[in-house]
């Protein structure tokens, strides 16, 4: 009983092995559907990778101008 244990986590890795080769050959299998999905996420990783470098360009001139409005603003009286 104690062995039966003890290889049980070699074989609940055997089979979710065996379970995610057989899932990702059948995608391979299914061209129509995959390449759907994979256009899908490019243009979400495209989108994302847009956004992060234009909010990275965007961040040091807010940084800067919001710098310069506050130095204004302590001249005034």
């Amino acid at each position: 009983m104690l062995q039966r244990i003890s290889e049980f986590p070699q074989m609940a890795w055997a089979a979710a092995s065996g379970a995610v080769i057989e899932t990702v050959s059948k995608l391979k299998a299914d061209e129509r559907g995959l390449s759907g999905v994979v256009v899908a996420i490019l243009l979400i990783l495209v989108a994302v990778l847009a956004i992060v470098l234009i909010w990275g360009f965007l961040s040091g001139w807010l940084q800067d101008l919001w710098e310069q409005i506050t130095q204004q603003a302590d001249t005034i009286q």
